[in-house]
């Protein structure tokens, strides 16, 4: 299985799934040029996808679909509760391909077991299996819960919101008192803390690889978001770099991981 994220952040989050027999994307919230472009550095088109797979209907997550979608020819997966708002925002996208899910469902010899996160609107998380290969993304949620953790634990790759720092939102001068409370909420955004927290239970089960997602541009920088989180782990003995990595998703497409089957 081959897993990359080709952009991630309030400004568009886009990430190509491959695996023997088919090829996904989960969420697309950049334009359909920039879509093609993207996937272009993977030497893929969008004729080569079987299906587009949505978390939930902010812009940051469908902008490209219409488009992308209508051109290609492409199905769209998004779970019933997802669908009541979504479907006049992909008002483009044919009837045909407007595919519901209420429950695991397959692309081809990708199994993709949705579950539901704490956010302002419906949204949804994802485990995604090859055999015995497991990645997890979970972003857009507020705050984390055993339900998701068991979701998600012994994957091997999981990409987890890591979207603000606490002090950094207290004091942004650009966001109104009302949007910080958002941010901050249980349905709102993960804070660096929480992801620490959930990232140390997860190298526990045996993940080896995570990936920091949806980092704030206002209130979080990659390099911040590393140290802390790393040194947060440090103090319970987990040291990145020994038994687990983490890496930074940006606006950009970052790290190709290339998954192997379990020994």
């Amino acid at each position: 299985m081959k897993v990359i994220n080709l952009s991630s952040g309030s400004d568009g989050n886009l990430t190509y799934v491959e695996s023997e027999h088919s090829r996904i994307i989960v969420d697309d919230g950049v334009s359909c040029k920039e879509t093609e472009k993207r996937l272009s550095l993977l030497g893929v088109s969008g004729s080569d996808l079987d299906a587009i797979v949505v978390t939930h209907e902010h812009v940051d997550h469908i902008k490209g679909i219409n488009v992308f979608s209508k051109k290609y020819n492409l199905p769209v997966y998004a779970h019933n509760d997802v669908w009541v708002s979504l479907d006049d925002k992909l008002n483009q996208v044919s009837s045909e391909n407007k595919k519901v899910f209420s429950e695991t469902f397959a692309v081809k010899d990708l199994v993709i077991n949705p579950f539901e996160v704490p956010h302002d609107v419906k949204c949804f998380g994802f485990s995604i299996l090859e055999n015995d290969k497991k990645i997890s993304i979970v972003t857009d949620l507020g705050h984390t819960t055993e339900q998701i953790y068991n979701q998600i634990k012994e994957s091997q790759l999981v990409y987890l919101e890591a979207n603000h720092d606490i002090t950094m939102l207290k004091n942004c001068v650009k966001y109104p008192l009302s949007l910080k409370m958002r941010i901050a909420g249980a349905n709102g955004h993960l804070s660096n803390d929480a992801s620490a927290e959930m990232i140390g239970r997860l190298v526990e089960s045996g993940t080896k690889q995570i990936v920091l997602s949806h980092l704030s541009r206002e209130n979080n920088t990659p390099e911040l978001a590393f140290n802390y989180i790393t040194s947060k782990l440090a103090e319970k003995g987990l040291v990145e770099g020994e038994t687990f990595r983490i890496d930074v998703a940006l606006t950009r497409p970052t790290t190709l991981f290339n998954l192997k089957n379990k020994k």
